[in-house]
């Protein structure tokens, strides 16, 4: 038994935040905005929105794509470094909001690798019985922390949820495999400050603005260009595959940069490549199930074609998944 993806979706706030209107916010301007990201617009949810609605909405446009209803769903996974609150987990409000009451639902945090962590885990559940019917949604909303005083980073996140349905199914098509790596040394290059028990809720997170990313651009940039070949590369080799053979890679959307350096490294072509990063910014853990929805819908993948996931984030995590569709 395989675990295929039977259904995609994705859901992002109506709100759109253009380089136009970042340079009435920060010294910047469009132009060293797309030269140093590739980034022309990303999407950025209201007051009154949070992760759980987003993810939500991209779960129902999932399961119809599926035909199946929530309550056959056995196990809801959401990875996320948003959650609504500490705790409960985020994935509980989905399931009460979409009445899977059948589903095992809880949270992961392996950050902009949290989506591919997740269909690791799923894969597992359905190669092992434990499984039949699985929700994995990546959603975010980290406009809530980022500091917008910050030019480095504001320009680069924006919000959102992807989601798909994976269900049990016999024959070859469905995960091929999933690759998944972490480096604790290098924690500070990228993480939240507060307002976890090292820096709690109080006046020290306000007067010290901790509550935002802090990110070593430089650093990151470097190691997740490694990572990410290194990830894709064990794919591809315990599949006995080549980059020749694959239809679509689909990168996490962090940084045009990233991506033409990855491209290059993997002497990938411009038709297997998949990039939607000018639109949505980088959306963490949604960013691969968001270009996988709109990659399905659009027309990109057709069926038995060999699908490369890969993704770096903050941890240090690093990541890849290879699919035949």
């Amino acid at each position: 038994m395989r675990a295929k993806i039977t259904g995609t979706g994705f859901s992002v706030p109506e709100k759109i935040l253009t380089n136009a209107d970042l340079e009435k916010m920060v010294d910047t301007s469009d132009e060293w905005i797309i030269a140093r990201t590739g980034i022309k617009n990303r999407y950025i949810a209201s007051e009154n929105e949070y992760t759980s609605i987003f993810a939500t909405k991209a779960a129902e446009n999932a399961l119809q794509m599926a035909g199946i209803g929530p309550e056959e769903i056995d196990l809801l996974i959401v990875a996320t470094v948003t959650p609504d609150f500490p705790f409960p987990s985020t994935a509980c409000l989905v399931q009460n909001n979409l009445k899977a009451v059948k589903a095992t639902a809880f949270d992961i945090s392996a950050a902009c690798s949290g989506f591919i962590y997740a269909l690791a885990i799923v894969d597992n559940f359905i190669k092992t019985g434990a499984a039949r019917k699985a929700l994995v949604i990546g959603a975010e909303v980290l406009s809530k922390v980022v500091d917008w005083t910050d030019r480095n980073t504001c320009c680069l996140f924006g919000d959102g949820a992807g989601a798909v349905v994976i269900e049990s199914f016999p024959g070859e098509q469905g995960i091929l495999s999933t690759h998944i790596h972490s480096d604790g040394s290098h924690w500070q290059l990228l993480y939240q400050p507060g307002v976890g028990n090292r820096n709690p809720a109080g006046h020290k997170i306000l007067d010290e603005r901790l509550a935002f990313i802090n990110m070593q651009g430089n650093e990151v940039f470097k190691l997740a260009v490694r990572g990410m070949e290194e990830a894709a590369l064990e794919a591809l080799s315990a599949n006995n595959l080549s980059t020749a053979d694959v239809n679509l890679f689909i990168p996490h959307q962090a940084n045009r940069r990233i991506i033409d350096a990855i491209g290059k490294r993997l002497s990938l072509n411009g038709e297997q490549l998949f990039v939607n990063l000018e639109n949505y910014g980088n959306t963490s853990s949604a960013s691969i199930p968001i270009a996988l929805d709109e990659a399905n819908r659009g027309g990109r993948i057709k069926e038995g074609d060999i699908l490369l996931l890969d993704a770096f984030g903050a941890g240090l995590t690093w990541s890849a998944a290879l699919i035949r569709w």
